[in-house]
């Protein structure tokens, strides 16, 4: 079975979810989806990505600023979500078309001011990275091990630090 996320659903974000979420100030929702597993009904605004349990509780609530990234599989119809923090990846099926997975890819786009992939050695990396909260404007500094990389590896602190140092100056905190 294959559908196109071009597709716009015509349905509003269901009651539940809006009243659900409380939205800060200049911020909109733009897109959403209905996780078949669960029931949530996942929500993507100008400034966060929200998760709402069909009892209208808000079981996720994150900034753009703290994905790290997202993966759409059409053949299983899951979004995978990364966090920049190590959290558990964040999972939905969305049987439904739905424009939250290019929503995703835009709204984390979005947050990018400025990377850097810093090379650890052996196949090992990480990335220092300058983001913008989207709701406040404020700029994040942010380190992003890659796979098997600890932050108490030898090396991995300075080279890093390095890096964000860098990026500052680049866009002007120092």
């Amino acid at each position: 079975m294959a559908w196109s996320l071009r597709r716009h659903r015509p349905e509003r974000i269901p009651d539940v979810a809006r009243d659900a979420i409380e939205l800060g100030p200049g911020e909109r929702l733009l897109s959403w989806a209905h996780d078949g597993g669960t029931g949530a009904t996942v929500v993507a605004s100008n400034h966060s990505l929200y998760a709402v349990s069909p009892a209208g509780e808000v079981v996720l609530a994150r900034p753009w600023h703290l994905v790290d990234s997202g993966t759409w599989s059409h053949d299983a119809f899951l979004l995978t979500v990364t966090w920049v923090d190590r959290h558990r990846p964040s999972q939905w099926v969305f049987r439904e078309p739905s424009l939250l997975p290019e929503t995703l890819r835009e709204r984390v786009q979005a947050s990018v001011v400025l990377a850097q992939r810093v090379e650890l050695g052996e196949r090992r990396s990480a990335r220092a990275v300058i983001r913008q909260d989207l709701a406040s404007g404020e700029l994040v500094e942010q380190v992003v091990l890659g796979r098997g990389v600890r932050p108490d590896d030898p090396g991995v602190e300075p080279q890093t630090q390095a890096a964000l140092a860098y990026l500052r100056e680049q866009v002007g905190l120092t």
